[in-house]
């Protein structure tokens, strides 16, 4: 029930936006949601599986961006900063997201938990139980997939060189997502783009 699943995790982030996750009970999910409890534990299996599947489909949502803005820029050079740009833009707009980037989770979220065999009979919910990437992981996964579509561009580009360039850009990225700026963040992000062209401009005219 894709639908039914994906109202339960809107209902679930909703909840999650103004209480911390102790005080979220799966009674006012189903109900927002418009379902019974029944069908919310059919679907997660618990608190803890639902847990889960909200931070998973942050990770997935974060990953779509990453490869929306290579698809966009991955063959320019304007792909590192779009990377960097978009990395901002769902870290400050999503907590969870921020959490998969930092390994900072606070008292307020979910935690993955570990990684264990799923007995679920959801396949979906047998993907949120299988483990996440770490905060390193994540990043060389992104960086990777920007190194792989920006080395396509004409003419190709030194693929160690960019693998530096994409790390410097994300993890000025992550600067800005753990340390907001001193001045009003962007709601655009733009302050941490201009902060990622420049650096990454005297990267290469070293």
């Amino acid at each position: 029930m894709p639908a039914t699943r994906e109202a339960l995790l809107d209902a679930a982030l909703s909840a999650l936006s103004t209480l911390p996750w102790t005080a979220v009970r799966m009674v006012d999910v189903a109900a927002a949601a418009g379902v019974s409890r029944q069908t919310l534990y059919n679907e997660f299996g618990s608190k803890s599986g639902l847990a889960r599947a909200l931070i998973r489909r942050a990770a997935d949502s974060y990953l779509s961006g990453v490869e929306r803005a290579l698809c966009a820029h991955g063959a320019t050079a304007a792909g590192p900063a779009e990377l960097a740009l978009w990395t901002v833009r769902a870290a400050r707009a999503n907590d969870l997201v921020k959490a998969l980037l930092t390994g900072f989770w606070g008292d307020r979220l979910p935690r993955p938990g570990a990684a264990g065999p799923s007995s679920s009979a959801v396949p979906a919910q047998r993907r949120a139980d299988a483990a996440l990437p770490t905060p390193t992981e994540l990043l060389a996964l992104v960086r990777d997939r920007a190194v792989a579509a920006l080395h396509s561009g004409s003419p190709p580009q030194d693929a160690a060189d960019l693998a530096l360039t994409c790390e410097i850009a994300l993890r000025l990225a992550l600067s800005y997502a753990i340390v907001p700026p001193v001045l009003a963040p962007s709601p655009t992000g733009a302050d941490a783009a201009a902060l990622v062209r420049e650096a990454l401009a005297r990267h290469s005219a070293r």
